[in-house]
C-alpha cells in the first residue's frame, strides 16, 4: 500500500488504544495539522507515490495547535439546517483558521448544512495560548444553537501525556 494511513487513537491508563484506521485524513484531526504544515502537500503526495518520502525535509510551524468543532444544536441527534452563520471574518481576524464542514451558500448567505458545522483552529506558543486563539474565535462566530466542547486541551491527564 502506498498512501495515507490515519490511526484514530485514545490514550488510556493502559496505553494507546486503536479506535479506527482509515486510508484518508481524519476529520477534524487533519484540520489541527494543516495550519502547521509549511511544506507543499502536493510535493509530499508525489514523493509518497514515487517512493521518495525519505528524501523530503518536511517543514512544520513549531507552534501548538488546538482545533474546536462548532456543532449545530441537537447534534449528534436532530438538528436544524439553513441557519445563518456570521462572524467568520472576526474569527479569522483573531488569528484562527476556520474550516467548513456542514455549511452551504444559500443565495449568497452562509448557512448551516450539517451537524458538525465548522472547525476552528488556533495556533500558539503553548497549549494555553492556542486554546485562547481557538476559543476566542469560536466565541465571535454566531448561529442559532451553536455549541462546542469547552474542555479541549484542558484535561490534566491528556496534558501530561502530550
Amino acid at each position: 500500500y502506498v498512501g495515507l494511513l490515519y490511526m484514530g487513537l485514545m490514550l488510556t491508563d493502559a496505553g494507546a488504544k486503536v479506535l479506527e484506521y482509515n486510508v484518508r485524513f481524519g476529520d477534524p484531526e487533519c484540520q489541527a495539522l494543516m495550519p502547521r504544515l509549511r511544506s507543499d502537500l502536493v510535493d509530499i503526495c508525489e514523493a509518497s507515490l514515487d517512493g521518495k518520502l525519505d528524501q523530503l525535509d518536511l517543514a512544520w510551524d513549531p507552534r501548538t495547535s488546538v482545533c474546536v468543532t462548532l456543532a449545530s444544536g441537537g447534534y449528534p441527534g436532530d438538528y436544524r439546517n439553513g441557519l445563518p452563520i456570521t462572524g467568520l471574518a472576526d474569527a479569522e481576524a483573531r488569528g484562527a483558521t476556520v474550516f467548513h464542514a456542514g455549511t452551504k451558500d444559500a443565495a449568497g448567505k452562509l448557512v448551516t448544512a450539517g451537524g458538525r458545522v465548522l472547525s476552528v483552529v488556533g495556533l500558539g506558543s503553548d497549549l494555553d495560548q492556542a486554546r485562547e486563539v481557538a476559543y476566542g474565535a469560536c466565541d465571535v462566530i454566531r448561529f442559532d444553537g451553536k455549541h462546542c466542547r469547552r474542555d479541549i486541551g484542558k484535561r490534566k491527564d491528556a496534558r501530561k501525556k502530550a
